[in-house]
């Protein structure tokens, strides 16, 4: 069996103003795989992420990250430890390509030829020309910048990436081919990956298991072929709302 990296344990998590977002939330990511939170906008998916990285501290409940209660970890050393990826991006606009990726090892001190090196390596790893490394990311396509947000996540090779609706800006063909690159890049690297969507399609062909989420408490936790094969009625009901079969979908994010 494969270890727990990330564990969930009675988490909640609530606002200043006193409203809550999280309700005692339990589950664990394993080594190696891609587990998916799904749900609809506002059930808690990005907030139970940020709680991973303390971009936001829990209330209530205990999590861990590499078997220490999070609470624990220097916040500069766990952020470092985890890659994280948004919809948005978030590239440095005024830095090249090669300045964006390269920004984490540099922070750490590498050598000025391994972080070159480490560039071009992750550059042709998600499938982007060398020469790119010296455009800036207003004079990219969309496809491109997030190709370029994934070599950020990873430049520093962390074991753990967060992904919050990574590819959920981008037309329909480009984020399929996305979806597949990453799928292909997750089983060389064997990641360990809590990708958040809200899209059932994407949970489906990325997920090694699904939670859904709703209302800041968990659904429903199992693999692929489990969910679609649900009795519970808000399942059915989230499937049911997708319309379309899901044949095919028969490989998963896992290592």
């Amino acid at each position: 069996m494969a270890d727990a990296v990330i564990k969930f344990r009675d988490v909640s998590y609530r606002l200043p103003n006193g409203r809550q977002i999280l309700y005692n939330v339990n589950f664990e990511v394993l080594r190696g795989e891609i587990l998916v939170l799904l749900g609809r906008s506002g059930s808690g998916k990005t907030t139970a992420l940020k709680l991973v990285n303390r971009l936001l501290e829990l209330t209530d409940g205990e999590l861990h990250v590499e078997g220490r209660l999070v609470r624990e970890w220097d916040v500069i050393k766990l952020r470092r430890h985890i890659g994280y990826a948004i919809q948005e991006v978030g590239l440095f606009p005024h830095y090249t390509v090669e300045r964006n990726i390269g920004l984490v090892p540099v922070i750490e001190n590498w050598p000025r030829e391994k972080v070159a090196n480490r560039v071009q390596e992750l550059l042709n790893l998600v499938g982007l020309n060398k020469d790119i490394a010296s455009r800036y990311p207003h004079q990219l396509s969309g496809g491109q910048r997030q190709r370029v947000g994934v070599a950020r996540a990873l430049a520093a090779d962390p074991p753990i990436l967060l992904m919050d609706e990574p590819f959920g800006a981008l037309d329909p063909l480009t984020r399929a081919d996305l979806q597949r690159e990453f799928l292909s890049l997750q089983r060389k690297l064997g990641k360990t990956v809590l990708f958040v969507t809200h899209d059932l399609r994407e949970a489906m062909l990325l997920g090694s298991r699904i939670a859904l989420l709703e209302e800041g408490k968990l659904a429903s936790l199992s693999s692929p072929e489990g969910f679609l094969n649900s009795s519970e009625p808000l399942v059915a009901k989230y499937v049911e709302a997708f319309g379309s079969p899901f044949e095919g979908h028969t490989k998963r994010g896992c290592a």
